[in-house]
């Protein structure tokens, strides 16, 4: 058989300690990246679009149905809804932005060591492999030398 390219003292050079990379991406986060990264969470759920759902056919029924005295935000307009609306929407858009950007270097740091890891497993397996194939030739030849003795 060839020499092994990969000798078990070559690999142990070759090994690094697994890094978790969450934590990593936890601890350089500033306080407004893990503002955003809560809002985007935390918006992009049925709970946020149920308390959404519940307040504006609150608001909207109450100044329909409502006595006139009672009204706050007369129909059809809605001023103060489209304005309350419109300004959450304006808050919340570029914080769910910046929060899908760091979610998404999160994620491509994750597959780059996803790739680290894969490609040391890789590594170690042909060595385990050629360290058989190593290992069934010797027997081979030794059940030979003890055939032919």
């Amino acid at each position: 058989m060839a020499s092994n390219p990969r000798t078990l003292a070559e690999l142990k050079a070759l090994r690094q300690p697994i890094r978790n990379i969450n934590i990593l991406h936890r601890e350089k986060l500033s306080r407004m990246d893990r503002l955003a990264i809560f809002v985007t969470e935390r918006v992009g759920t049925m709970g946020f679009f149920s308390i959404i759902l519940l307040w504006t056919v609150f608001w909207l029924g109450w100044n329909v149905f409502a006595p006139d005295a009672a009204r706050f935000d007369p129909y059809p307009a809605f001023v103060l809804w489209l304005f309350i609306s419109n300004m959450i929407q304006l808050f919340l858009m570029p914080l769910i932005m910046v929060g899908q950007s760091l979610q998404g270097r999160h994620a491509e740091v994750r597959a780059e060591a996803d790739f680290e890891v894969n490609t040391k497993a890789e590594r170690e397996i042909e060595t385990i492999l050629l360290h058989l194939e190593r290992q069934n030739e010797l027997i081979l030849k030794i059940l030979n030398h003890l055939e032919n003795n």
